[in-house]
C-alpha cells in the first residue's frame, strides 16, 4: 500500500466525490484523536499546578502560575517551527513523529510528582515540554487543509480544531477523577498523602501523566497505518517563507490571537484565577465546562461562515461579544476581597469560551478565502496560470493558518502570567481585563476594516 497520493484535486467536483471526499474524511478523523491528546497534554499543568501544594510542594503563587503558563510559551514557539513541517516531511510521517513526542512530557510528569523534592527547574522544564502538545496544532491545521476543497475548508478545520480542542476539556475533567485512584496499580507508583480538614486522602497525581500514554501509543500507530501525504503539499521552507511578506498573515495573526489566544489563555489560568478570586470554591469542578463549551461552538464557528459565506462577520460580532463578557467578569470580581459573585463570574467566562470557539472557527475559515482570492487576482492579471495560482494559494493558506495558530498561542503564555502580574502590581485582576478589553477593540476595527465592511480591501 502507498501512502503518499501523487493527484489530489478537492477542487475537481468529480474527483472529490468519486475518491478525495473518503480519503479526507479517513485523514480527518485520525487526525482529531491525535489532536485531542495533544491539547491534553499540553494544558496538563493547568490541572496539576492546583494540586502541588496539597501533596508537599512549596511553590508561591506566582510560581504555580508560572508552571501553568510556561506550556504555551513552549507550545506557541514550537508553532512557528511545526507551521511548515508538514509540506517538508508529509502530513502522516508528521503526524506520527509529532504524536510520539508527546509521550516524553506525559511520563515525565507522571514520575516528578511522585517526589516533593523534584527541584522547581526540574518541573519548569517539564512544563516546557508539554509544550510538544500545543505545536501539534499548527502541522494538524495545515496538513487537513490540503485535503479539502474551498467550499468545506470551514467545517473541516472547524470539526479538527474544535473537537481537537475539546483535549483541554478532557484533561480537565479526567485528571481530577483519575488522580483519586491507583488505576495502574503497583506499575503506576505510591500515591501521595495529604491532609484537609484533619482528614488524610490520598493521591494519585502521576496518573495526571501516565493516563495518557496508551492513548498517545494508539493514536501514533493509526496515524502511521492510517493517514496519507500528499505530493501536491511538499513544499520547501523557502516556497512557504512567501507569507512573512504578506500582509493578510500579519493580521489574521492579531485576529488569532484574540481568539484561539485568549480560549487557551483562559483555559490555562482559569483554575488558578478562581482559586485566587473565589477561595471557598473548588475550580477543578467547574474548570473543564469553559473549554468544553469554546471546543464544541468552534465547529458551529466555521459552519456558520461556510453556510453564510462570511467568516469576517461572525469574526465581527465575536468580538463585539467579548468586550461586553469582560466588562462583565470585572463587575463580578471581588472588590478589597469582599463582595463578588462566583456564578455570574462563571457565566461571563463561559460566554468568553464560546465567543472564543466561534472565533477561532471563523477566522480560520477568513484565511483559505482571503489568499485564494489574492491569487486568483494574479492569475487574471497574467501573473501565473489559474492551476499555479490554485495550488500557491494552498500551500500560502496553509502555512499561514499554521503560522497564526503559532503567533496566537503566546495568549495561553501572556493571559495567566498577566493575571499573576497584575495581582502582584496592584493587588487585583483587573488591570490585565482592561488591557484584554483594549486589545479586543483593536481586533474588532481591523476586522471591519480589512475584511468586514462594504468595499473591504478583502471582503471574505
Amino acid at each position: 500500500m502507498s501512502y503518499l497520493i501523487e493527484h489530489w484535486q478537492p477542487e475537481d467536483k468529480d474527483f472529490w466525490q468519486n475518491t478525495g471526499k473518503k480519503i479526507a474524511r479517513r485523514n480527518l478523523w485520525i487526525s482529531i484523536p491525535a489532536l485531542l491528546l495533544a491539547f491534553a497534554i499540553w494544558q496538563v499543568w493547568s490541572v496539576a499546578v492546583v494540586n502541588l501544594p496539597n501533596i508537599g510542594f512549596k511553590y508561591t503563587p506566582n510560581q504555580l502560575f508560572w508552571l501553568a503558563a510556561l506550556p504555551a510559551l513552549s507550545g506557541a514557539t514550537l508553532r512557528i517551527f511545526y507551521s511548515f513541517m508538514v509540506p517538508i516531511f508529509g502530513g502522516r510521517k508528521w503526524t506520527a513523529l509529532s504524536t510520539a513526542s508527546l509521550l516524553l512530557p506525559a511520563v515525565g510528569l507522571g514520575f516528578a510528582v511522585q517526589d516533593p523534592d523534584t527541584s522547581y527547574i526540574t518541573m519548569m522544564v517539564l512544563a516546557l515540554l508539554c509544550g510538544f502538545g500545543g505545536g501539534n496544532f499548527s502541522s494538524s491545521m495545515a496538513n487537513i487543509s490540503f485535503f479539502y476543497p474551498k467550499a468545506e475548508k470551514g467545517t473541516a478545520l472547524g470539526l479538527n480544531a474544535g473537537l481537537g480542542n475539546l483535549g483541554v476539556s478532557a484533561v480537565q475533567f479526567v485528571v481530577p477523577l483519575v488522580i483519586t485512584a491507583g488505576v495502574f496499580g503497583a506499575l503506576g507508583g505510591e500515591p501521595q498523602t495529604w491532609v484537609k480538614d484533619d482528614v488524610s486522602k490520598q493521591m494519585w497525581l502521576q496518573n495526571a501523566g501516565f493516563i495518557w500514554v496508551p492513548f498517545i501509543i494508539l493514536s501514533t500507530l493509526a496515524a502511521w497505518f492510517g493517514m496519507n501525504d500528499l505530493a501536491s503539499a511538499k513544499a520547501s521552507f523557502k516556497e512557504q517563507a512567501v507569507i512573512f511578506s504578506r500582509k493578510h498573515n500579519w493580521i489574521m495573526c492579531i485576529l488569532y490571537l484574540g481568539t484561539f489566544g485568549s480560549f487557551i489563555g483562559f483555559a490555562a489560568g482559569f483554575p488558578l484565577l478562581t482559586k485566587s478570586q473565589f477561595p471557598g470554591i473548588d475550580p477543578v469542578k467547574y474548570a473543564f465546562l469553559g473549554p468544553l463549551v469554546g471546543a464544541l461552538a468552534r465547529p458551529l464557528g466555521g459552519w456558520l461562515s461556510d453556510k453564510i459565506k462570511s467568516g469576517a462577520l461572525i469574526t465581527q460580532l465575536v468580538f463585539a461579544g467579548m468586550i461586553a463578557a469582560v466588562i462583565g467578569v470585572i463587575s463580578f470580581l471581588p472588590a478589597n476581597g469582599e463582595g463578588g459573585n462566583f456564578w455570574g463570574f462563571f457565566a461571563c467566562f463561559i460566554a468568553l469560551f464560546a465567543l472564543t470557539g466561534l472565533g477561532n472557527g471563523s477566522t480560520f475559515m477568513q484565511v483559505p478565502v482571503i489568499f485564494l482570492n489574492m491569487h486568483q487576482k494574479f492569475a487574471q492579471q497574467g501573473l501565473v496560470s489559474e492551476e499555479q495560482a490554485r495550488l500557491n494559494a494552498t500551500k500560502e493558506g496553509a502555512a499561514v493558518i499554521g503560522f497564526t495558530a503559532a503567533f496566537a498561542a503566546y495568549g495561553g503564555f501572556f493571559i495567566p502570567k498577566s493575571y499573576g502580574t497584575s495581582i502582584d502590581l496592584t493587588g487585583s485582576v483587573n488591570a490585565a481585563l482592561i488591557g484584554f478589553i483594549v486589545f479586543y477593540v483593536v481586533c474588532l476595527v481591523l476586522n471591519w476594516w480589512y475584511y468586514a465592511r462594504k468595499n473591504a480591501e478583502a471582503k471574505c
